[in-house]
């Protein structure tokens, strides 16, 4: 299926503003000039702005004749394979959703890292490599330089005997 471009920019641009919209319940920090509102805010800027790009590229089109339907099916999915590695991205986030708080963010996303990598034909010591630095660098740059606590699951609890 494919939704128009104007259709996609709409919703991308309702979920930025409800997102954006979300940040002003955040708490500001004390002696600081940003807060934990910062970075979703400048993230749904980024998400409107490339939203309205979508619109008027869609519009540019429109003006030189071509018709594109609001909602049409895709003969690229009919293809099993294709579909499934479309599907792959929400269904990551969602298995991260289900799975980080009990097992902890290191091993969650490094497992998703690696699968995620090794379906889209990465070569397998490549992909080993890129998920364990991601994993640590994304475990190093929130969890110390942020300082979000990312939840630590069993592992820690392996790791820590106890």
């Amino acid at each position: 299926m494919r939704l128009s471009d104007n259709w996609l920019a709409l919703i991308f641009i309702a979920l930025a503003a409800v997102m954006i919209g979300m940040t002003t319940t955040f708490p500001a920090f004390p002696g600081q000039k940003y807060g934990p509102a910062l970075f979703p805010r400048i993230l749904g800027t980024g998400i409107i702005v490339c939203a309205l790009l979508i619109a008027y590229r869609a519009r540019q089109r429109r003006s030189e004749g071509a018709v594109e339907p609001a909602l049409a099916f895709d003969p690229v999915f009919a293809d099993r394979t294709r579909l499934v590695s479309f599907l792959s991205i929400p269904l990551s986030v969602l298995a991260y959703l289900l799975l980080v708080d009990r097992l902890g963010f290191i091993p969650t996303a490094f497992l998703l890292l690696l699968g995620l990598m090794l379906w889209f034909g990465v070569p397998r010591l490549r992909a080993l490599a890129v998920a364990v630095a991601m994993t640590g660098l994304m475990q190093w740059f929130f969890g110390s330089l942020m300082r979000v606590p990312l939840p630590r699951g069993l592992f820690m609890q392996l790791v820590q005997g106890g």
